[in-house]
């Protein structure tokens, strides 16, 4: 059997996608810096291999690669910078192609090859660029809006209170996706490359609005949760990248054809907000 080395495998998106692996049999060689880390021993206790790797540290990466047919390779600047981000990116492609490894399936974010100014968003679709460029196999995809973030910090403080706010108009359509659907297609495009080989997919379960978000928040939670925009300089004290990406959303909007990608990819298994909703504890 194919194995698949995962990035990211102790954080939301790489865990969920080495859990779901597992779960159907496919040996996981789970890659993190933290080893010892809970998320890591409780991959290794169901049968994933972990092995250290420090995306700026090129060797291990290099190391870590051996044997492995495919990559699940996901960034992020936050906690450093895009710069960061690109160049650790870039690396980790690098070192695949160095270890022989056959195919890198990159968690990137939806519109991130529109020019959007978001920075994070540019900093992925220069992974991407640099992807394309490397001779290897790929397969990108480009999630939407991730329904997960509002399960912790802030946003669940808030829920709790029956606040919801953002700086989206209440009617604003956006594109929303779970850690479990990123999952599904990310096992597909591992487990059967030829699906998915050479493609870019950005990638959602619905799109809806902040109001209707709302109030399938206030269905699920058990108590009325109340929606609040927010004006958009409120979203600077997270950072200028993060209020670019309001920006974005919220002047352009963030869409995703839902419908073709159920159509397409059934098998995935598309969650709603509100199916999504139900399978959390509140």
């Amino acid at each position: 059997m194919k194995t698949f080395a995962i990035t990211g495998a102790t954080g939301t998106q790489g865990g969920t996608l080495a859990h779901l692996l597992l779960d159907r049999g496919h040996p996981v060689r789970a890659l993190t810096r933290s080893v010892d880390a809970p998320a890591a021993q409780a991959l290794k206790a169901r049968g994933a291999e972990i092995a250290y790797a420090d995306f700026a540290d090129p060797a291990s990466l290099t190391t870590a690669f051996q044997g492995v047919d495919s990559v699940f390779l996901m960034t992020t600047p936050f906690g450093t910078d895009v710069e960061t981000e690109i160049r650790h990116g870039s690396a980790t492609i690098d070192a695949a192609a160095r270890a022989g490894v056959g195919h890198i399936v990159f968690s990137s974010v939806a519109h991130a090859d529109r020019a959007t100014g978001v920075p994070h968003f540019d900093s992925k679709y220069a992974v991407e660029r640099h992807l394309v460029a490397s001779g290897l196999d790929w397969t990108i995809l480009g999630p939407a809006k991730f329904m997960d973030n509002f399960t912790t910090g802030y946003a669940a403080r808030m829920l709790a209170a029956g606040d919801f706010a953002l700086p989206l108009a209440a009617d604003r359509s956006i594109a929303l996706i779970c850690a479990a659907d990123i999952a599904g297609l990310a096992a597909l495009a591992l487990t059967e490359p030829e699906r998915l080989s050479g493609k870019r997919i950005d990638i959602a379960g619905e799109e809806t609005t902040p109001l209707r978000m709302a109030e399938a928040f206030t269905a699920a939670v058990g108590h009325e949760v109340t929606f609040q925009a927010t004006p958009a300089e409120q979203s600077r004290a997270w950072g200028e990248d993060l209020y670019k990406m309001f920006r974005y959303f919220d002047t352009v909007g963030l869409d995703v054809d839902v419908t073709a990608l159920r159509r397409e990819y059934p098998e995935v298994g598309w969650h709603t907000f509100a199916d999504w909703l139900a399978t959390r504890t509140w």
